[in-house]
């Protein structure tokens, strides 16, 4: 495929925090664009690289969580997720969460895509994990702030959440769509 544009960086002739916390960090950059125009207000929502995995048993059932989500005030299936610690590769991420939120693990992995959930406003990367074969190896260890159960879904069920829109975070639905894409 042939490219019709250059790539077209934008210059950075200002930078301020608005807000910095563990979960949440907002800058304002004032910035010059290729075409001259600048902008003396854009803002971008800083992030560290997340996770989440397709995680599938011996037997095919797809190990999921259910939790609250805050944000839209609903209790949905998930796929295991989470954060890149400070130090930790996206592998070693994923195979943590999958282990504390579910005590699953083992099995063979490979990193399925890599996508980002907003990149005009977000800096960071969701690196999506495909493990299949995962079995319980020992307990979960949830965070505090997590309340959630977990549930092996057949792949027919999973199918069915998808079909029904029931899979709300788009940063799962999306591996998943995948999945059945180029599974089926």
């Amino acid at each position: 495929m042939k490219e019709d544009l250059q790539e077209r960086k934008w210059q950075v002739l200002e930078s301020e925090y608005l807000l910095k916390r563990p979960w949440l960090t907002a800058r304002r950059d004032r910035v010059l664009l290729p075409t001259g125009v600048e902008l003396p207000e854009y803002y971008v929502l800083e992030y560290p690289d997340w996770v989440n995995t397709i995680a599938i048993t011996r037997d095919g059932r797809f190990v999921t969580v259910r939790q609250y989500r805050h944000g839209l005030g609903e209790t949905r299936y998930e796929l295991c997720a989470g954060v890149c610690e400070p130090g930790e590769q996206p592998l070693e991420s994923a195979r943590r969460e999958l282990l504390e939120e579910t005590g699953f693990g083992g099995g063979h992995w490979e990193e399925f895509m890599v996508i980002s959930a907003n990149t005009s406003a977000m800096n960071n990367l969701t690196h999506c994990f495909l493990a299949l074969d995962v079995e319980p190896i020992g307990p979960s260890h949830t965070e505090p702030g997590e309340d959630l159960s977990v549930h092996l879904l057949t792949a027919d069920e999973m199918k069915a959440l998808l079909k029904a829109d029931a899979v709300k975070q788009a940063l799962m639905a999306a591996p998943l769509w995948k999945y059945f894409a180029i599974r089926s």
